[in-house]
């Protein structure tokens, strides 16, 4: 495939990824470009699966062979050519797998910059010794709580966690912490080869039966008869037990599904670490403070907050202490323009919206000082009200200002309304799409006829029959689900009367807390209730 193209245009031949058509297109460099069309229509089978799988295929051919293992790779594109393609860079709004040690600040780089202020720079109580910057990571040895490991929190199980309703029978499922199906079966099983009732109601069993069963460290092996349906053939099977607790525990700390995590995680009792008291650090890293604040303080600031704490320190003479402090508030300037100054540096990254991962890591890459680079962006608007559209706007033209292009997938025509450039993708989704139905200057789309786009795009268009749209009244509530004193991020003792059985719509500004409400606190209780 060329790398050729010096006329400022990245030109794509016989594009067919996914359900591209043979795509021919000319796209400009140095420019904000956005790729629309219905959902599913190709537009990002174009910008990500072509256009950034093609500029990651070429930087992994100058990549020695033994190292390749080591990077995660993207398949090479279906196209014929593609021309006048610069190095890449993807921002997209999918994570990877949950961990409770990534947080604003790990992803933003400011927990490197505020551990480098308080290792330079912090106030040392008299005769302790001066840390090096890992000290004050709970993400290394030298700096994690020893008790909690730096996690901040300590999980431990109970024979009620495990156990919610004592009336119930082993084999009718009382140990509610067993996994299900095959696994649980087979656990079961075992325990009646190794003579406990399994048919007698738990709390009628025996303590000694009880501990053994939900707290031994004893792994034994037995021969297993299984009694299974009638008509199946019934094989005896080598069993190895493990008590819930053990299955619990090592499934929190080891499993990569999120899903799984979570049913395990309704086992648990957790609490702050009694040796940090939450705050994931040694003692004598907690004992270093920097304008009256420890580390952990400070990390706990929301970053508008943060900044005003810091901000008197950047005035002061040239020393380490203002150089460090003007940092951390110079990276805290781009997230609050980004309509993230509501964030804590140590809020775990699982906890926050796709929209707000990307705006944080689209801030971390305005740090970086690229040029020349192309920037593929995934809806960044997503999650953000429209009262905040304005600073993404002025983020994304440092960017470009920066000599950089922004090819961006998008759905929110006012963002598109401010592009430079648009191809649009179409006409329908799936095997109805797959065509670039136009690819230039934004005002040239108004005569495209076969866009979907275009309706929304262009003041007097609208979809067909908008206008006729019947009234309706709306559905009566079935119920109410009452919510009392929801502490949570920064919903602080918040009353809610949620309607049921209708569409409801929660709404504010981006960091308002409606994520938090939604997807945290209403859809935990949800799953809490049904077992999902």
């Amino acid at each position: 495939m060329s790398d050729g193209g010096t006329d400022g245009y990245v030109r794509v031949r016989g594009a067919r990824e996914h359900n591209l058509r043979g795509v021919d297109v000319d796209i400009p460099r140095d420019a904000f470009v956005v790729f629309t069309g219905v959902s599913g229509s190709g537009k990002s089978s174009l910008a990500f699966g072509t256009l950034y799988a093609e500029a990651q295929r070429r930087y992994f051919e100058s990549v020695a062979p033994y190292a390749r293992r080591l990077i995660h790779q993207v398949g090479a594109p279906l196209v014929r050519e593609v021309a006048g393609l610069p190095p890449a860079v993807a921002l997209e709004q999918r994570r990877s797998a949950p961990t409770g040690r990534s947080s604003v600040g790990t992803v933003t780089t400011l927990s490197n910059s505020l551990r480098m202020l308080f290792s330079r720079a912090g106030r040392y109580p008299a005769g302790a010794e001066r840390l090096d910057s890992d000290a004050f990571s709970p993400n290394t040895a030298a700096g994690a709580c020893p008790e909690c490991h730096g996690l901040g929190t300590v999980h431990r199980v109970t024979e009620d966690s495990l156990v919610p309703d004592p009336s119930l029978t082993i084999r009718e499922g009382a140990i509610a912490a067993w996994p299900g199906a095959w696994l649980g079966k087979n656990l079961r099983d075992i325990a009646a080869t190794l003579g406990y009732d399994i048919d007698r109601p738990w709390r009628e069993l025996p303590r000694e039966d009880r501990e053994w069963l939900l707290f031994t460290d004893e792994q034994p092996v037995v021969t297993v008869h299984p009694v299974r349906d009638a008509g199946r053939i019934h094989r005896p099977y080598q069993g190895t037990y493990q008590s819930a607790k053990r299955y619990v525990l090592h499934t929190f700390s080891d499993t990569k599904s999120a899903t799984l995590r979570e049913r395990v995680r309704r086992s648990l009792v957790s609490a702050d670490c009694p040796g940090c008291g939450g705050r994931r650090l040694r003692p004598e890293a907690l004992a270093v403070t920097f304008a009256g604040w420890d580390i952990a303080q400070l990390a706990a600031l929301p970053l508008e907050r943060l900044a005003e704490v810091l901000g008197p320190s950047t005035d002061a003479p040239e020393n380490a202490a203002a150089a460090l402090a003007r940092d951390v508030v110079s990276r805290i300037e781009v997230l609050t323009e980004l309509g993230l100054g509501y964030l804590s540096a140590d809020r775990p990254t699982p906890s926050l919206s796709a929209g707000e991962l990307q705006r944080l890591r689209l801030a971390t890459q305005l740090r970086s000082g690229l040029f020349g680079v192309v920037y593929v962006l995934d809806e960044p608007s997503a999650g953000l009200h429209p009262a905040d559209t304005e600073a993404l706007l002025t983020v994304l033209g440092r960017l470009r200002a920066a000599g950089n292009s922004l090819f961006v997938v998008e759905h929110d025509m006012s963002l598109v309304r401010r592009s430079d450039w648009v191809v649009d993708v179409g006409p329908g989704a799936g095997e109805h799409g797959g065509e670039v139905l136009y690819s230039g200057p934004v005002p040239g789309l108004a005569g495209t006829e076969a866009s979907v786009t275009r309706r929304y795009l262009f003041d007097g268009h609208g979809p067909a029959g908008a206008a006729r749209r019947p009234e309706r009244s709306p559905r009566r509530p079935s119920g109410w689900l009452s919510l009392s004193g929801v502490t949570r991020h920064n919903l602080r003792g918040l009353d809610a009367d949620v309607p049921l059985g209708v569409f409801t719509a929660v709404t504010g500004v981006s960091g308002s807390g409606k994520s938090t409400l939604v997807s945290q606190v209403l859809a935990g209780l949800v799953a809490e209730r049904t077992g999902g």
